[in-house]
């Protein structure tokens, strides 16, 4: 109480200098609050903290200290004070999210509606193209090519882009590498007589996209959409297709290795093609080598005639897809899906068709080679083709574990229907472990056998490189004023200028319902949303004489390496630890938690070649994973299952981990 009295005294006494004719020196912007700086700086307190709260005179852990606030003395007071007025805060979101290095929604800039003609926009980004070629008549060509490149944070919106316009548009290269890059297609082409959209190699490579399409190309007329490698390699997208191709005539539209070796995430197709007349889907290689991918198709195909689907090499060799046909194809006049190598070679999965293509008029489905998981998936056939037409259905190589309730039985063929046992299976997962070792979705590199951490092994790393938008933390004083509860998101995503839909407001929830989760057992787990709340849990399991290490540098990476000299604390021995992990929020916010029965390692990382050293490593090795799931990463990569194995891992860049000093 008294070091917080303390504290507060000196935030209002910089307040009043700085409202003073006197002249105070100050720490400015990106300016050192080390040792010799402002001690009224939030880094400056920090590190008095550190010396407060922790008992030994070891080097002071400058990685650390140096994620504080960067925010001046002056900055400091003027926001300690803002922050109590949530309304006078919201006023100046920008400039305060600028100066404290937050992430935080930018607002919708002005638009280029006034812009005409053939354009070609090159290596640019964070622009809003409402009403942009909206009634533009006659044939035209606009390209966009290595748009929005290594973007963070903003928004690009296609608002009534290209409305009632015959134009060909190509988005080539289109964010790659973004950071939480937030894309609208809001009436795209809609009304839109011919004319073409390229998706190439949009959104590759990118952490927490957002993709929206609202009303894409509806009324549209032999319009063709191709959308090829588009979001691959993204980090849990979040990808949206509402009333894509509504009462649409013709056309067609390919997705070709969409969201390929993506992590996590969803896809969702509302509304896709309903009342569409002759348009044709195709889904080539969508979804594959993905980890926990989520799609749902949502009165996909209703109403339509004569659409045709084709799902061809769709979630193959995923780790747990999820996929969700609900009211597709109803009541439409003869669709026609063709499943192919659907869900082929994945980890488990699940699947579920309700009111498939109920009340349709003749058409046909086809399933060959779906669902031929390697290890035991769910599909589950609620309705399907309930009531329709003379339907033709026909599953031919069909895998196991399905539920077929209110089905219409004497229209379905089952040709070569399999029903392994649990012998075939365990067979065909032996044949595909060592394929599936070194697929994305397993995190290659990721984890390794204690046994590797001995002078002179040559291994694999993992890609260790932060890939989380650049942030800090807030001050406490700060931080403790915000709201930070579930229950509060609505106050939060105001504050942060966050509309319900947005990419700010679903890492709010998802990083919120991550705090609050219980623990796991014999976990112990805390979210510190401040420099000082992490000090303090770590020092709360481990006591106050406390060390943190992070692996020094990135070199090393997606490579393979040589280990040198290894250390393990505490000996070598089992040791108590306190890990903490970036999670996506505003500011910068840790999930620290600490599980029982670990070891701790650092090591020297050289060059395979030269022997130079490039790096020093930290690891950690948890010697009991009892209580981890069958399905863990670990156990694909490494074989094996709970308990049987130990399973370690290195510390990633601006992750660390916290030991009783030795």
């Amino acid at each position: 109480m008294h070091t917080k009295f303390l504290f507060s005294s000196c935030i209002v006494l910089v307040l009043l200098f700085s409202l003073s004719s006197v002249n105070v020196v100050v720490a400015g912007d990106g300016e050192s609050s080390g040792e010799s700086g402002n001690p009224f700086t939030p880094k400056g307190y920090l590190i008095r903290y550190w010396k407060q709260h922790v008992s030994n005179d070891l080097p002071k852990p400058w990685f650390f200290l140096n994620k504080a606030s960067p925010l001046s003395a002056a900055q400091y007071a003027k926001y300690s004070k803002l922050v109590a007025d949530q309304k006078a805060l919201t006023t100046q979101l920008h400039s305060f999210c600028s100066s404290a290095n937050l992430m935080c929604a930018p607002d919708l800039l002005p638009n280029l509606e006034k812009h005409k003609g053939d354009v070609h926009f090159t290596t640019y980004g964070d622009k809003n193209f409402t009403n942009y070629n909206t009634k533009v008549y006659g044939l035209g060509f606009n390209s966009f090519k290595n748009y929005s490149e290594d973007f963070t944070g903003g928004i690009n919106s296609f608002r009534r882009y290209g409305r009632d316009s015959p134009r060909d548009n190509q988005f080539d290269n289109y964010a790659p590498d973004g950071n939480v890059v937030d894309q609208s297609f809001n009436s795209y082409s809609t009304n839109t007589p011919g004319g073409s959209g390229q998706f190439t190699n949009y959104g590759p490579d990118t952490n927490v996209p957002s993709l929206k399409f609202n009303s894409y190309s509806d009324n549209g007329a032999g319009s063709d959409q191709n959308f090829t490698s588009y979001g691959s390699r993204a980090n849990v997208p979040d990808m949206h297709f509402t009333s894509y191709s509504d009462h649409g005539t013709g056309g067609e539209h390919r997705f070709k290795s969409y969201g390929d070796d993506g992590n996590s995430g969803g896809e969702s197709f509302r509304n896709y093609g309903k009342d569409g007349n002759e348009a044709d889907g195709v889904f080539t290689s969508y979804g594959n080598e993905t980890n926990v991918l989520g799609s749902t198709f949502m009165n996909y195909g209703e109403t339509a005639n004569g659409e045709s689907q084709n799902f061809m090499f769709y979630s193959t060799n995923g780790n747990n897809p999820q996929n969700n046909f609900k009211n597709y194809g109803v009541e439409g006049n003869g669709p026609s899906e063709t499943f192919t190598n659907y869900r082929d070679q994945s980890n488990v999965g699940d699947d579920t068709f309700t009111t498939y293509v109920k009340h349709s008029n003749g058409g046909e489905a086809n399933f060959t080679n779906y669902g031929q998981s390697f290890n035991d998936g769910t599909d589950v056939f609620t309705t399907y083709g309930k009531g329709a037409n003379n339907p033709h259905i026909n599953f031919k190589t069909y895998g196991v574990n399905n539920t077929f309730k209110d089905y219409v039985k004497d229209t379905a063929i089952f040709s070569n229907y399999q029903n392994k046992t649990s012998q075939d299976l365990a067979s065909l997962a032996e044949v595909n472990s060592v394929k599936k070792v070194n697929n994305r979705w397993v995190e290659p590199r990721k984890f390794f056998r204690e046994k590797m951490l001995k002078s002179g092994t040559v291994m694999p790393m993992p890609d260790i490189r932060d890939k989380m938008p650049k942030r800090s933390f807030l001050p406490r004083v700060i931080a403790s004023q915000l709201p930070f509860s579930s229950s509060k998101i609505a106050e939060l995503k105001k504050i942060f200028h966050a509309t319900d839909d947005s990419h700010v407001a679903k890492m709010i929830g998802d990083a919120l319902s991550e705090c609050e989760r219980a623990p796991s057992a014999g976990e112990t787990k805390r979210c510190a949303n401040s420099a000082e709340d992490m000090i303090d849990f770590a020092t709360s399991v481990l006591g106050r004489n406390v060390i943190v290490r992070t692996t020094e540098n990135t070199k090393g990476s997606k490579g393979n390496i040589m280990i040198g000299s290894v250390k393990g604390i505490n000996g070598g021995n089992v040791t108590k630890s306190v890990s903490c992990h970036q999670s996506l929020f505003p500011y910068l916010l840790y999930y620290c938690h600490s599980v029982p029965k670990v070891r701790v390692y650092e090591a020297d990382i050289l060059d395979p070649n030269s022997k130079a050293k490039i790096n020093h490593g930290v690891a950690i090795c948890h010697v009991d994973t009892s209580s981890w799931g069958p399905r863990h990463g670990a156990f694909i990569a490494l074989g094996s299952g709970p308990g049987k194995i130990e399973v370690c891992h290195w510390i990633f860049e601006n992750d660390m981990t916290w030991t009783i000093a030795d």
